[in-house]
């Protein structure tokens, strides 16, 4: 069932129709151009604006990927909630549906809880769902959810299901971290995964799997490349190339650039909508972001591919 051996995934970009619901064909076009250019789907991640969207919601876009056969094996649903009900229902589908795995984050809401309590809720999630195929990533992402998992928590996961604990995407932005998970855990077959392909490079010299990416949506094909090729010579020079190309879309909050990169080089305006309370780029950072990537010669590989797909929209 697993098959995320690629080394990268990407939060897949949630498209908004012009009512502001998900747009079914787009998010499926762009996760079929992803697999292309052999990047795993992480839906329903941060920059899938997950925490934006019902359960239902993410329940009908996976069953459309399934639908249009896109294969279940390359996905790691994020099924992480507030609501533990809700994590149970999104996972077990998950599940059900053949996924390689689910990204979880902890509860996040309540701020400053404890190990013991942030145990008992990844425990409730697995004993609920009771399926042997569960296949859990934990989620850390402290800057936006403020509540993390400590190397504590995950060895104690580790300890109480070795074959059910299957990795982390660490996205603390702190490579002294993502290195000390590696060197905790690696070892055991536990699949650490950075959280930007700004790491990508030193992750896997240190016995990482890989990373789960959002600049994936937009540059999938050369940071899968990186991926495959971490051992060749030019290995430093392909990750220079990708910093770069990550530094021209940090330079504005990233959701808004990479959905407006998106709708300007596939002539698609609607790729640009985010949801409340996420605002798009202005105007001026627009234009801004457009001259940044024109200064690297930088093209979204897929975008052909969309620009096609949309046609049948209209």
């Amino acid at each position: 069932m697993n098959d995320l051996s690629g080394g990268a995934l990407s939060p897949v970009l949630t498209p908004f129709d012009e009512e502001g619901a998900p747009s079914v064909q787009r998010f499926v076009g762009h996760c079929r151009a992803l697999l292309d250019d052999d990047v795993g789907l992480a839906v329903f991640g941060t920059n899938s604006e997950a925490n934006s969207l019902s359960v239902a919601e993410k329940r009908s876009l996976l069953d459309a990927l399934l639908d249009a056969g896109l294969p279940a094996a390359r996905m790691m649903p994020g099924t992480g909630a507030c609501a533990l009900p809700d994590a149970i229902e999104l996972t077990r589908h998950a599940v059900a549906s053949g996924c390689a795995g689910v990204l979880m984050l902890p509860p996040f809401y309540y701020k400053g809880v404890s190990d013991e309590g942030l145990f008992r809720a990844y425990a409730r999630v697995i004993d609920a769902v009771g399926d042997a195929r569960l296949k859990i990533y934990l989620y850390h992402i402290p800057p936006v959810a403020q509540v993390g998992l400590s190397l504590a928590l995950v060895a104690r996961l580790l300890k109480a299901w070795p074959g059910t604990i299957a990795g982390i995407k660490d996205s603390s932005g702190d490579w002294s971290h993502t290195r000390a998970l590696i060197d905790a855990f690696a070892s055991s077959g536990f699949r650490v995964y950075a959280g930007s392909e700004t790491f990508l490079l030193r992750t896997l010299e240190a016995g990482g799997a890989g990373c789960i990416t959002a600049t994936g949506n937009v540059n999938a094909a050369a940071i899968a490349k990186l991926a495959r090729d971490w051992r060749n010579p030019d290995a430093a020079t392909q990750q220079s190339r990708l910093d770069a190309t990550r530094a021209a879309f940090q330079r504005f909050p990233m959701i808004a650039a990479m959905k407006a990169a998106i709708a300007w080089q596939s002539g698609d305006e609607n790729w640009a909508s985010v949801r409340a309370p996420l605002v798009e780029l202005s105007t001026a950072q627009r234009a801004q972001l457009e001259s940044a990537l024109a200064a690297i010669g930088f093209r979204i590989p897929h975008a052909a591919k969309l620009a096609l797909r949309t046609e049948a929209l209209h």
